[in-house]
C-alpha cells in the first residue's frame, strides 16, 4: 500500500495485475464502516507520454471528402490542426500542475476505486456538497465552479456562502480505475455517493449537483437518500422512472413551446453513441483504447455537437482543455469502462424506482435549464416527479453546463442553497 502523500504512477506502463492494482487504495469499505481516504497526486509516467507521441506520428489519417460541415463525423482538417498542436504545442504537465493544485484522494468502496478532489470551503459555515460529471465530461469540467462555490469571496460573493466541494470521477473513469467490478450504473454510484459523504468524510447532510450521468447520479441521491440529502440541483432534467414517451406535449407550459422541437433535434445527434454505448461498448473500445486520435475524434465530436457552440467547438472549449479531456480518458485507460457504464444503466432499467412514494424525488430538488441542453423537460412533468423548490432557465449554455458556463451554474446553485438554510 502507498504511503499517505505519497505520489501515485498511473498509466500503462504503471499497470499492475488487478490485485495488486488493488493494494495502491486503501481496505475496501462497506457502507457500514469508515476508512481514511488516501491523498493522491496525478504522476503520469513520462514513457506513457513518450508513447502517446509515438503513436500520434504514426496516424494513418482515413479519406475524408466533402465533410466541412461534419455531416459524416468528424472533420479530417480540424483533427489534422487539433493533432498537430497536441504533438507540438500542448503541455500536458502544465496542465497536470494545474489539475495538481487541487487536493485529491482515492478510496475503495464496495471494491469499487474512487477518486475525488474535496475543496474545503472558505466560509463560516461551508455546506458540503457532491457535484458529479457525465459523459464525455470528466471531473475536470467543475474545474472553474469549485473554487466560485468553496470561497465565494474570491469572486465577489458572500463567505457565508461557501462550500465543501467533492468532485469524485465516475466509477470506471479517469483515475476511479481499474475498475473490475460489473454492474455499476448510477443508481449503485449514488449509494457510493452517499458512503462517501457520510462514511468517509463524515457528513451528516449534504447537497448534490450534477450533468448528464452526473444528473441521473444525483437524481437518484435524492430518491434514494433524501434524508441525508439538503437538497439536489440538475443541469439536466434526470428523473427516476421516467423516460422520453413519458413526455405529454400538453404539458409545456408557457416559454415552453418550442422546447419539443428543439429537443428533437438535440437527441438526434446522440443516436449513434447512445446505440453503440449500450449494446457495443467492448467492440468499439479496442479501436478507441488503442488510437488517441480516433479517441480524440469520438470525444471531441461529442462536444460539438452537444455543447452550443454553433459548430465551432474552440469558441466554446479551449484546445488545451479538450486535449485534457482526451488525456484524462487515455493516460488512465478508461475509456471501455466508461462506455460500459451505458450497458450496465440500460440493464438496470434506466434509473428505476427503488420505492413508490411520491414523488420519487423526495430531496428538495432544483433545476436549471440550459437553452441547449439535450433533455428539454417542462416545468410540469418536473413537478410531479420531484419536489421542485428552484427554477432556473439560464441565458446561454448546452450540454457541457459546468464547462459552458461555470459561473452562471456555480449561482444557480448557490442561489438554491441559500434558500435551503
Amino acid at each position: 500500500m502507498a504511503a499517505l502523500g505519497e505520489t501515485l504512477p498511473c498509466g500503462p506502463h504503471a499497470a499492475l495485475p488487478a490485485p495488486a492494482r488493488r493494494a495502491i487504495l486503501p481496505t475496501s469499505i462497506t457502507r457500514e464502516s469508515t476508512v481514511q481516504p488516501t491523498p493522491f497526486e496525478i504522476s503520469i509516467p513520462q514513457a506513457d507520454l513518450d508513447d502517446l507521441q509515438e503513436r500520434l506520428a504514426r496516424t494513418r489519417w482515413p479519406l475524408d471528402p466533402d465533410n466541412d460541415d461534419w455531416r459524416y463525423g468528424a472533420n479530417r482538417s480540424y483533427l489534422e490542426e487539433l493533432v498537430a498542436y497536441w504533438r507540438d504545442g500542448y503541455d500536458w504537465r502544465a496542465q497536470e500542475a494545474a489539475i495538481n493544485a487541487f487536493e485529491h484522494f482515492r478510496v475503495l468502496i464496495d471494491e469499487v476505486p474512487i477518486h475525488f478532489i474535496h475543496e474545503r470551503g472558505r466560509g463560516p459555515d461551508p455546506t458540503p456538497i457532491v457535484l458529479t460529471h457525465g459523459w464525455p465530461w470528466t471531473f475536470w469540467d467543475f474545474h472553474g465552479v469549485i473554487r466560485r462555490l468553496s470561497d465565494p469571496a474570491a469572486f465577489g460573493g458572500d463567505p457565508a456562502d461557501s462550500f465543501d466541494v467533492v468532485v469524485p470521477s465516475l466509477p470506471g473513469f479517469g483515475f476511479s480505475t481499474p475498475l473490475t467490478k460489473t454492474g455499476v450504473h448510477p443508481g449503485t454510484t449514488a449509494d457510493l455517493w452517499h458512503t462517501l459523504m457520510t462514511r468517509v468524510l463524515g457528513y451528516e447532510r449534504f447537497a448534490a449537483q450534477g450533468g448528464d450521468w452526473g444528473a441521473f447520479v444525483t437524481a437518484n441521491l435524492g430518491h434514494r437518500h433524501a434524508p441525508s440529502l439538503i437538497g439536489v440541483h440538475l443541469s439536466m432534467p434526470a428523473l427516476i422512472g421516467v423516460g422520453l414517451g413519458a413526455v405529454d406535449p400538453a404539458d409545456y407550459g408557457p416559454g415552453e413551446e418550442e422546447w419539443p422541437e428543439r429537443m428533437k433535434r438535440r437527441m438526434g445527434t446522440t443516436r449513434s453513441h447512445l446505440a453503440v454505448n449500450q449494446y457495443d461498448p467492448q467492440t468499439q473500445a479496442y479501436g478507441l483504447h488503442d488510437s488517441p486520435v480516433g479517441l480524440a475524434a469520438w470525444l471531441v465530436s461529442r462536444r460539438r455537437h452537444w455543447s452550443a457552440c454553433d459548430g465551432d467547438v474552440e469558441s466554446v472549449f479551449s484546445r488545451d482543455f479538450l486535449l485534457t479531456t482526451v488525456m484524462l480518458y487515455w493516460l488512465t485507460e478508461s475509456f471501455v469502462t466508461s462506455v460500459r457504464y451505458y450497458w450496465e444503466n440500460r440493464h438496470a432499467g434506466w434509473s428505476p424506482r427503488v420505492h413508490d412514494r411520491d414523488p420519487a424525488i423526495e430531496a428538495p430538488t432544483g433545476v436549471a435549464v440550459f437553452p441547449q441542453e439535450l433533455l428539454l423537460y417542462p416545468r410540469k412533468l418536473v413537478a410531479r416527479h420531484a419536489n421542485l423548490v428552484h427554477w432556473s432557465v439560464m441565458e446561454r449554455g448546452g450540454h457541457f453546463a459546468a464547462a459552458e458556463q461555470p459561473e452562471a451554474l456555480a449561482r444557480d446553485v448557490t442561489e438554491m442553497f441559500r434558500a435551503l438554510r
